[in-house]
């Protein structure tokens, strides 16, 4: 079978205040990127069998995974560009999370008009 695979390795490098922003605002379980949602899960054997499939299946990064380093694969170049755009883009919206989480001081009033 061996067919060819395309791997992403996924890191980010974070400061002490940003792992303390992480952990006082409980990121770390945050998903940045995901491939797909399960619509309708099922339900006895069958269900659990395909969310589990489906799970398997399924890449998923969140900010623990973005700390901690991800191995992601990808099934063909196609896919691994479209991911790696993707996590690009979840990655700098994570950035504009920290920064924010920086200057929070605990309410913010927005108004609207």
């Amino acid at each position: 079978m061996g067919g060819m695979s395309f791997v992403l390795n996924v890191r980010a490098e974070t400061t002490d205040p940003e792992r303390n922003y992480i952990n006082k605002y409980k990121l770390g379980k945050s998903v940045l990127y995901t491939k797909g949602e399960i619509i309708d899960g099922g339900s006895g054997l069958l269900g659990l069998a395909s969310r589990l499939a489906f799970k398997a299946m399924n890449i998923s990064v969140s900010v623990d995974d973005l700390t901690g380093g991800k191995r992601v694969e990808c099934k063909d170049i196609v896919e691994m560009l479209a991911v790696e755009d993707q996590l690009k883009e979840a990655f700098k919206t994570f950035k504009l999370v920290l920064e924010a989480a920086a200057t929070f001081g605990g309410e913010e009033i927005v108004a609207m008009e």
